[in-house]
């Protein structure tokens, strides 16, 4: 993170990069960090860095916390992610149009409230885009697929052809269309930052903050005693900030068009895939930041948001999640 908006007055003090996400913590002056310490690390996960910050008298106890959080971040990530075989999700996309695929309590439960979601989203919100999103594979790519590759993909609500089913004390998965791929990455990230707080927490940390490109979690106080203040990068300019928020035992989440894309003849494309067209949307909209009691719920909202726009979400969380709040849209 750079220098701050010079029109956001805030000269006094400096920024410290929290991840490489959407937000920043604004840290406030040494004079001030004197009964505790800020002890922070960072970490490579889920496709980003992650970044835990806990507020303690000893730093010893401070870092312990911080490995338990991180350790869960890590630990979410090898049963959830895309991207591995021998992940529970992985080995759902292998087998689970063959056959019901166990899977753990955790992502059963991630699974339902992801199909929640695509329920009352009319379906903008889809756990089961996981073939377009490595079709576009917008990390990679300098030029779209070809139409006809994208249109095998496109069509029905693939989430309906999800079945999750839960017995005792066992849950599995199965798929009712080739087209289905699980992809958790609106809504994964969320309840991984969850557990790290819970991690947090179970250790008797009461102040700190975890975030994880994007997806935050402000736990009590800041050093001055004040809530955290943290910046809402520019989608113009990643390196300025559009809006501060202060926040205090609450949960933020961002999506938006400007942290994984690639321009081609002179148009954006990025990784937020319109379940109806099959390429990433072009609502006008370029970042949607939400707030929630969880990250889960604020991760959802924001990528939900994002492809229903301003009014519709608006109407949409109110209906579905009512404690979740939209702050910025740009």
């Amino acid at each position: 993170m750079t220098k701050s908006d010079s029109s956001l007055r805030l000269s006094r003090r400096r920024f410290v990069a929290l991840g490489a996400g959407a937000f920043a913590l604004l840290a406030t002056p040494v004079v001030l960090r004197q009964r505790v310490k800020l002890v922070r690390r960072r970490l490579p996960v889920m496709g980003t860095v992650a970044e835990v910050a806990v507020l303690h008298e000893d730093s010893r106890e401070a870092h312990r916390a911080i490995d338990a959080a991180l350790e869960e971040l890590r630990r979410v990530e090898r049963t959830m992610t895309r991207h591995r075989s021998d992940s529970e999700v992985g080995r759902a996309n292998e087998n689970a149009l063959r056959k019901a695929v166990p899977v753990g309590a955790e992502t059963a439960t991630v699974l339902e409230e992801a199909l929640r979601w695509a329920e009352c989203s009319g379906g903008r919100f889809d756990p089961c885009l996981g073939r377009l999103t490595a079709l576009w594979d917008v990390g990679f790519r300098s030029s779209p697929p070809d139409e006809a590759d994208v249109g095998r993909l496109t069509g029905d609500d693939l989430f309906r052809f999800l079945e999750v089913e839960r017995g005792y004390g066992s849950h599995t998965v199965r798929f009712h269309d080739p087209r289905i791929a699980l992809d958790l990455g609106g809504i994964g990230k969320g309840y991984a930052v969850d557990r790290a707080v819970r991690a947090l927490r179970e250790l008797g940390i009461e102040h700190g903050l975890v975030n994880a490109g994007g997806d935050l979690y402000a736990m009590g106080r800041s050093e001055d005693g004040d809530a955290w203040r943290v910046g809402v990068q520019s989608p113009a300019n990643p390196g300025r900030l559009l809006t501060t928020l202060d926040v205090s035992d609450i949960a933020i989440a961002t999506s938006g068009d400007y942290m994984q894309y690639f321009d081609h003849d002179g148009r954006r494309y990025h990784h937020l895939v319109d379940p109806r067209t099959g390429a990433p949307r072009m609502n006008g909209l370029h970042g949607v930041t939400v707030s929630a009691a969880d990250c889960m719920t604020a991760d959802a909202a924001a990528t939900t948001v994002f492809g229903a726009g301003r009014e519709s979400g608006r109407r949409l969380l109110a209906e579905s999640a009512p404690d979740a709040r939209i702050l910025v849209v740009a």
